[in-house]
């Protein structure tokens, strides 16, 4: 983990399926690494992790202007 993590203490969204994580998976890494892994998005989200076939939380990021990752960009910000 980068010593610079942007992600402690963020809350942190995920949709879409993701290349090398389940759901559990997914969310136990971000703990890890200090995120708050949220189900829903809203005005206090940080950031949402975007994998294939994204649903409607999608949209509500780009609407609320919420910094939105791919699943590489997320494993390139952790190290």
């Amino acid at each position: 983990m980068k010593p610079d993590n942007p992600f402690i203490g963020r809350s942190v969204a995920v949709t879409g399926k993701l290349e090398n994580y389940t759901r559990d998976r997914i969310k136990a890494r971000l703990l890890e690494i200090g995120a708050k892994p949220v189900s829903k998005v809203s005005g206090k989200t940080d950031y949402l992790i975007v994998g294939a076939r994204p649903g409607n939380k999608l949209l509500k990021a780009l609407t609320l202007k919420i910094t939105t990752l791919t699943e590489r960009d997320f494993e390139d910000m952790v190290g």
